[in-house]
């Protein structure tokens, strides 16, 4: 289970544990305006970097969603401890405009330490499949923040046969093999699905998200005096525009992250049971899940 939220002298500190989604350890840390970093360790990938949190240093892939402080404060400092533990560069896929200014920030950074780093970014592509091993890649979406942003989505790729040679036995599938026919066709599936920071349009977008086997959804604001509009001012989620929407998700697990430091866990918690039927309100998480 992932620990609970510890703020001490106003200073908020966090703590770690590991869950499960769509057959992979997922780390990770989440409050609004303060840090959000999830790592995936068996691929090396990483949502985000917040300043710089130390489980994310030994990733290599890193899918930044935008350019705010509380997401991607920490690619400098990542860069540096990777240097200072003789680490390969890590790559740092990025909206196309953060290009620029990260570069010059990076340049600003070598100048003042005296001292040269590589380091390896890269501007996102709509439409363009990024491998990240044999079995993974990302693509990634649009969303729709304040600035500049999108999220990312993790596909497992697959082979299948083709559906006109299904009704060959073995023997008349070997033989055309020998012949060179290619018999199979390559799928990709939809695990793993990342917002950033969004309003809840980007739903509407890319087909695959609404089948993603597990989301991992900003929601910002949920009871309290914050309201719809001031979540979508600030171009973030209300919990209220989440619940109708919930019937036409396929996900396996939907992860509300993000969540505003004035909410209680529980209060959320206990907000989703009242609103929600028990099928619906299994398959809805909060970030981090209370133990």
């Amino acid at each position: 289970m992932f620990s609970k939220r510890k703020q001490k002298n106003n200073a908020w500190t966090w703590t770690f544990h590991q869950r499960e989604y769509s057959g992979l350890n997922i780390l990770g840390a989440s409050i609004a305006g303060v840090h959000t970093c999830f790592i995936i360790p068996d691929l090396k990938v990483s949502f985000d970097v917040g300043q710089g949190l130390p489980f994310a240093l030994n990733m290599q892939t890193f899918l930044i969603s935008h350019g705010h402080m509380d997401h991607a404060a920490g690619i400098p400092y990542i860069i540096s401890q990777k240097a200072l533990t003789s680490q390969k560069p890590g790559r740092f896929y990025m909206p196309e405009h953060m290009l620029e200014p990260m570069d010059h920030i990076m340049k600003s950074w070598q100048r003042m330490e005296g001292h040269h780093y590589e380091y390896d970014f890269v501007g996102n592509k709509a439409e363009t499949f990024y491998d990240i091993n044999a079995i993974y890649g990302f693509k990634i979406f649009p969303t729709f923040h304040r600035i500049p942003s999108n999220g990312y989505t993790i596909f497992r790729k697959n082979k299948k046969l083709k559906k006109e040679f299904e009704s060959l036995n073995r023997f008349e599938l070997i033989e055309l093999r020998k012949k060179g026919v290619e018999l199979e066709e390559h799928i990709t599936n939809p695990l793993i699905s990342f917002t950033g920071d969004t309003k809840i349009e980007f739903l509407d977008g890319c087909s695959w998200l609404k089948k993603s086997q597990t989301l991992f959804l900003e929601v910002t604001y949920a009871e309290g005096n914050k309201t719809v509009q001031d979540a979508r001012d600030w171009g973030h989620i209300h919990i209220d525009e989440v619940l109708p929407r919930l019937p036409d998700l396929e996900c396996e697990k939907i992860v509300l992250i993000h969540l505003s430091s004035r909410h209680r866990l529980k209060d959320v918690d206990d907000f989703l049971s009242r609103k929600l039927d028990r099928e619906m309100r299994s398959r809805v998480d909060i970030f981090p899940v209370e133990s």
